[in-house]
């Protein structure tokens, strides 16, 4: 059933407010059928299914490059006991798809940066907090791969915070900031350096950031208390 969609669009006070004619056009569908739909009680399936889109709208928003397998895990996190195939069904029904259409090329040059670069490649510091770099690994273990978001203290050279997942996203690199400035004493002023990731790229890590820009090989940025 895709009016629920339509509604969900229609809502006031939703970001991209999409008027019901509009949808139903786009959609090809007539705007009588959608009335007789909406005068008519919702069962409690298709109540259930709006939740569901409205809540993996919400997880896409914050992972823009996760298909509906990584919403799939994201939604078992949350205690929602659902099938891949159904996420598949309310994501091709919502309109929500990897932001990735295609495998980037080897070599490929990377996308642009998105603010200046505070390091210059000067990889060295005269005080602690003064420039942290951050990368993400994987490591295989029995169970399958663990990803490992940390971050380095370029005075020091001491690792500052990090936090381990089993999938790499945009939560990993926000866990890892977060540890980093509780370790840290929230120590304004630090300069963060990472390569062009999404992870490092994403509007959660920004958020935490507060003035994210980016670096030659990816984004640095002040940490702010």
């Amino acid at each position: 059933m895709i009016y629920p969609l339509v509604q969900e669009l229609a809502k006031a006070g939703t970001r991209v407010r999409v008027p019901v004619a509009v949808t139903c056009r786009v959609l090809g569908f007539s705007q009588q059928g959608y009335y007789r739909w909406l005068r008519r009680p919702r069962s409690a399936r298709e109540i259930k299914e709006a939740h569901l889109i409205s809540v993996l709208r919400g997880l896409h928003a914050d992972d823009p490059e996760g298909g509906y397998r990584v919403l799939a895990d994201d939604l078992h996190d949350l205690g929602y006991e659902i099938s891949e195939r159904r996420v598949w069904r309310l994501c091709k029904a919502a309109g929500l798809q990897s932001m990735i259409s295609k495998r980037k090329r080897r070599y490929q040059r990377a996308g642009a940066p998105v603010g200046d670069d505070l390091v210059q490649r000067e990889f060295a510091a005269e005080q602690l907090n003064e420039k942290w770099l951050v990368d993400i690994t994987v490591h295989w273990t029995g169970e399958g791969k663990l990803y490992l978001c940390a971050f380095k203290d370029m005075c020091s050279n001491r690792i500052v915070g990090y936090a381990i997942d089993k999938r790499m996203k945009a939560s990993l690199a926000v866990r890892a900031l977060e540890n980093a400035v509780l370790q840290r004493g929230n120590p304004a002023g630090a300069i963060v350096h990472s390569d062009r990731g999404s992870q490092f790229r994403s509007r959660s890590f920004h958020a935490l950031s507060r003035c994210m820009v980016c670096g030659v090989d990816g984004a640095c940025g002040c940490v702010r208390g």
